[in-house]
């Protein structure tokens, strides 16, 4: 999946998810149409979230805190 992000100012958009980064493309001057001529863009690749389970999301908190303290 794809996003894409137009940044144009002070605003940033996010726009998707597409398919492919041509499906984003080919969205992109639609989506330009309604920004200044100074707006900046990327297409950006979206990561699929690795699935943890609790015990893991709360070892790797508690990993996290310990290190700090340290």
């Amino acid at each position: 999946m794809y996003l894409l992000t137009v940044k144009d100012g002070l605003v940033t958009r996010h726009v998707g998810p597409y398919l492919s980064p041509k499906q984003a493309s080919d969205d992109l001057d639609r989506v330009l149409s309604s920004c200044t001529d100074r707006a900046r863009w990327q297409i950006h690749a979206l990561e699929a979230p690795h699935q943890r389970s609790f015990a893991e999301r709360v070892q790797e908190r508690d990993q996290a805190f310990s290190a700090a303290a340290s």
